[in-house]
């Protein structure tokens, strides 16, 4: 079965419908997917940035929080502007980064961007994330424990590191192989990429 990587980042606004929307997809075109959360934060700053595009340039920031709200609706997604934005997502993809390929990740993945864009909940906290933990099965202490471990914390940086070298600048970034693609709207030639090679 191919296998497409699936590059996010919890903060990231286009990478909420494409996570929402990523799992169905894949089944439907019978490829697997490979959960790679990362954090845009290092790679912004890289760039010169020190904050989101999105609110560093204003028309550019308007014009995708209409843009998303139409992704959304016709997604039949819920989206509720997050008072906070961007927010951390550091801890939340710690906890993602250590579930590896695991079962539970793809619904902890939804439920932290459902927190994050449908309820206006900080998803820094780590109250907040036991919560999406528990409701997906899994012990939130010993989760939390393992997010912030050292080996947990020198593996996300790798994986960002790795994100770097493979040319990523943005999320929801999808990987066939060499093979890139950007954004949300890639998502189904990103599948069908896989299913070609």
């Amino acid at each position: 079965m191919p296998t497409l990587e699936v590059w996010f980042e919890f903060a990231s606004t286009y990478s909420y419908p494409a996570l929402m929307r990523v799992e169905a997809r894949a089944r439907q075109a019978g490829v697997a997917l490979a959960y790679r959360p990362f954090l845009l934060g290092p790679i912004f700053a890289s760039q010169g940035w020190k904050d989101s595009p999105f609110n560093i340039y204003e028309a550019k920031g308007k014009y995708m929080w209409r843009d998303l709200a139409r992704i959304c609706a016709a997604e039949g997604l819920p989206l509720r502007r997050p008072s906070v934005f961007p927010r951390n997502g550091l801890l939340a993809a710690r906890v993602a980064y250590s579930g590896g390929q695991q079962a539970w990740v793809p619904a902890f993945v939804r439920g932290v961007y459902d927190a994050n864009f449908a309820e206006d909940r900080e998803i820094s906290s780590p109250e907040v994330l036991a919560s999406i933990l528990s409701a997906v099965g899994q012990d939130p202490a010993a989760r939390l424990a393992l997010a912030a471990s050292d080996e947990v914390k020198a593996g996300l940086r790798e994986q960002n590191e790795s994100a770097q070298r493979r040319g990523i600048f943005g999320a929801p970034s999808f990987c066939a192989g060499d093979e890139l693609f950007w954004g949300n709207d890639r998502l189904e030639q990103a599948l069908a990429w896989a299913t070609q090679r």
